[in-house]
């Protein structure tokens, strides 16, 4: 259910579909609707959250995505076992700790925990 204000939903440009569904569900255990060749849905627990976009070359600048884990080094290890690059992290900031990681199209997202 959306709720006014929440972030709804996330589209995160990709330059292989195919290896970023692979990447994001070996490192976080994410599904996906598919939806055609250069699109695909990332399921949520009550509906979708975003998706996956096909394009020729990822745009710096974009929105800054935080992912929240229960166990950070566990994550760092998945995002690194399934192709992923860390580029920042593990650090502490108040209230937890949070890398920063680029997946295999070069977005940069972010995983935090509490402290």
């Amino acid at each position: 259910m959306s709720r006014h204000h929440a972030i709804d939903y996330i589209e995160i440009t990709v330059t292989d579909l195919d290896a970023a569904k692979r990447f994001y569900a070996e490192a976080f255990g994410w599904e996906f609707n598919d939806y055609g060749p250069a699109y695909a849905g990332i399921r949520g627990a009550e509906g979708e959250v975003g998706g996956l976009r096909q394009d020729d070359e990822t745009k710096a600048g974009g929105p800054f995505v935080l992912l929240y884990s229960d166990e950070l080094d566990k994550s760092v290890e998945a995002v690194r076992s399934a192709g992923g690059q860390v580029v920042n992290g593990p650090y502490e900031f108040p209230g937890g700790r949070r890398f920063h990681f680029t997946d295999p199209s070069g977005n940069e997202l972010g995983v935090w925990a509490r402290a």
